[in-house]
């Protein structure tokens, strides 16, 4: 098998496009860089002359018979899946195709409320209604860490004709529930598995990482190959293993949702990093993970600094990714905010996340010594220039899950008017806020605001976090939904 994963079928395809010489009259039309020359001398010729379209020698993501059909089969092998298909729509495109493909209107759907934004998404277009489960929390970080067996039974038994569960695996601080379990127990009910594994594309490659979705039993997953494994930015898979869910559903509405237009530099390199990860994976995963280790150890040296390490087999948490290395700064008297900030402004070090507490640095295959070696003397010499303290000011706890007014399809579509957020309390919102990166929302369409809500969006605009998802930029007004509306209330769909 190792001998197929040596091919390059759509990469292959589009370098020999260019050794060709072929005349293009076709799309696009800058036709090989000539057409926008500024552009081409910077990111060079080669990146412009595999900028193509659909041709009979390059195929058509959306009916592959050729080399994207032979690449797509190879990625599956690759990641243990029975079918894969390249995403140039982002994971984003992925997870709502899983949610489309389960789930139609008035259709339930299990999920965590520490979803990504791309699965409200899902529910909008797709009119399923969610049925939420509280993940556990680590209160010293404040981080999620998994959803547990026991709460997910719970939903389950609760809501039975649900068409769907959708785990996070893992999710952005690197803790993962036990997914085995819960695969084993869904399906015992007759429910596939819905997994965002946006930042565990690498996991299948080493025992010291949590299980990966298709390891684990799961019916589908999102993988985000670009975040960890190389592809470029907005290249992403989905992948199926499953006697639950039709692959040829999932390929129709991914007919419907993603572009006619792929972009084949986001193939080629989906197609040279499945490459890379199946020759070289087992290599290139032990030299991160040693990394990964020696940073963690010379972090924990670091007065001030307190490194994200949960326990095992507690908090809903089988296990956790040592590749997300999170520390928590509260003791240099910083928030999260203030030390990306730092790190960016002083030493041109760039952060993965930064929310109140914490900040997380994304270790990859890309790194090396000297990378991991400047990020530690880095932070500590922020440490070693400041008086521990404790942060004095008072942070508010994390919102409890908002109670459901009207299915997020339905607030999305209704009649609305604009109030101040500050006003808005007891108001049935018909937008999100949250805050980017994670992607996490506060706050859905269809869902009443809270004063705690209210409180926790002012702290995290004190602290200059980029919130995101209403139309005012500032977060100062939200639109919520007309009080005349007679809606159909959810838990009329739900009882």
């Amino acid at each position: 098998m190792l001998n197929h994963q040596s091919k390059t079928p759509v990469f292959d395809a589009v370098k020999k496009y260019m050794t060709d010489n072929t005349i293009p009259f076709h799309v696009p039309g800058h036709k090989q860089g000539r057409g926008i020359p500024e552009f081409c001398e910077f990111v060079g010729k080669n990146t412009l002359g595999i900028d193509l379209t659909c041709l009979p020698d390059t195929d058509n993501i959306c009916n592959p018979t050729g080399v994207i059909a032979e690449a797509e089969e190879l990625a599956a092998k690759a990641f243990g899946a029975d079918k894969a298909y390249f995403l140039v729509n982002g994971t984003t495109n992925g997870i709502q195709a899983m949610i489309m493909s389960v789930c139609k209107p008035g259709d339930k759907i299990i999920l965590p409320r520490n979803a990504h934004k791309s699965a409200f998404g899902g529910l909008i277009i797709s009119g399923a209604i969610p049925i939420y489960v509280r993940p556990e929390m680590d209160l010293e970080y404040g981080i999620s860490t998994g959803v547990s067996v026991e709460t997910l039974k719970a939903a389950l038994d609760q809501h039975p004709d649900a068409k769907g569960i959708f785990i996070i695996n893992p999710n952005y601080y690197g803790t993962a529930s036990k997914l085995e379990e819960i695969v084993e127990l869904a399906h015992s009910y007759g429910v596939p598995v819905l997994v965002d594994e946006a930042h565990g594309a690498h996991l299948h490659l080493s025992d010291e990482l949590p299980l990966s979705a298709m390891q684990a039993g799961a019916d589908i997953a999102a993988s985000s190959t670009h975040k960890l494994l190389g592809s470029m930015t907005q290249s992403s898979m989905l992948l199926i293993k499953s006697k639950l869910i039709s692959p040829q559903r999932v390929k129709a509405v991914l007919n419907i949702t993603q572009t006619t237009s792929p972009s084949y530099v986001l193939m080629s390199s989906l197609d040279v990093a499945r490459k890379q990860i199946a020759l070289r994976g087992d290599e290139l995963i032990r030299k991160t993970l040693e990394l990964a280790r020696w940073a963690r150890q010379e972090m924990c040296k670091i007065p001030g600094i307190k490194l994200f390490e949960p326990e095992e087999e507690t908090c809903g948490c089988k296990k956790y990714d040592i590749t997300k290395l999170t520390i928590n700064v509260k003791s240099l008297g910083l928030s999260g905010y203030d030390m990306e900030r730092i790190l960016r402004r002083d030493y041109r070090i760039q952060v993965e996340l930064a929310d109140l507490y914490n900040v997380i640095f994304l270790l990859t295959l890309a790194d090396d010594e000297y990378t991991i070696k400047y990020l530690i003397n880095s932070c500590r010499e922020i440490a070693e220039g400041r008086q521990l303290e404790k942060i004095l000011k008072y942070v508010p706890p994390w919102p409890a899950i908002p109670t459901v007014s009207v299915s997020p399809r339905d607030a999305m579509y209704s009649e609305t008017k604009r109030v101040p957020l500050i006003e808005a309390v007891g108001e049935v919102s018909a937008e999100m806020i949250m805050a980017y990166p994670p992607g996490i929302p506060l706050v859905c369409p269809g869902e009443y605001i809270s004063k705690e809500t209210i409180d926790y969006v002012q702290v995290l605009k004190n602290e200059q976090a980029d919130l995101q998802g209403t139309e005012d930029p500032k977060i100062n007004y939200i639109k919520v939904l007309k009080p005349a509306l007679s809606l159909a209330r959810v838990g009329d769909q739900i009882s």
